[in-house]
């Protein structure tokens, strides 16, 4: 995993250096998320997912994208957020994000948007909240858009040792 956080933490000092960065923004519950755009390989429909036994409920089960066998990730389930009134409970796409350790797919609602940020529009928030089931703050800042408030995640940061156990378990990771 040292590789992982090595390669987004020169990444993000690069693209502060210069300024601006891209994020792709995601709907959880009734909040937006956004990762990097560095995290993300593709974004397709969410295909037939097969339920894994003794998994926790947020791993969703395995599904073939492209023809690779990648966990599915519910975040919404693994915050513990609340769905967004008038969703459909169908996930209609699906983020496959990728490092050297890990391939997986996590659920999303709607098309995902692009938006390109500007250093000034980000505000760090290293230890605004910690989760204390996990070893490190997967929560990297806050975007002022417009009148938007959206929630920077580092998804590497979210998979914990246990959720990383349990894909090995599967044999996907």
């Amino acid at each position: 995993m040292s590789a992982i956080k090595e390669a987004i933490n020169t990444t993000t000092a690069t693209n502060t250096r210069t300024g601006t960065f891209q994020i792709i923004v995601f709907k959880q519950g009734d909040e937006e998320y956004a990762l990097h755009i560095d995290q993300i390989k593709e974004v397709v429909i969410t295909p037939a997912i097969t339920r894994m036994p003794q998994t926790p409920s947020y791993i969703k089960g395995v599904a073939n994208i492209r023809g690779n066998i990648i966990a599915i990730l519910d975040l919404e389930e693994k915050f513990n957020l609340k769905r967004s009134q008038g969703s459909n409970t169908e996930n209609n796409y699906t983020l496959v994000v990728e490092s050297d350790d890990l391939k997986m797919g996590i659920l999303v609602r709607e098309v995902p948007n692009t938006l390109n940020i500007g250093a000034s529009d980000f505000d760090e928030s290293v230890g605004i909240i910690n989760d204390v089931n996990s070893d490190g703050n997967y929560i990297k800042g806050i975007v002022k858009y417009d009148k938007r408030l959206i929630i920077v995640i580092d998804i590497f940061k979210v998979i914990d040792q246990e959720m990383l156990g349990s894909l090995k378990k599967t044999g996907v990771a």
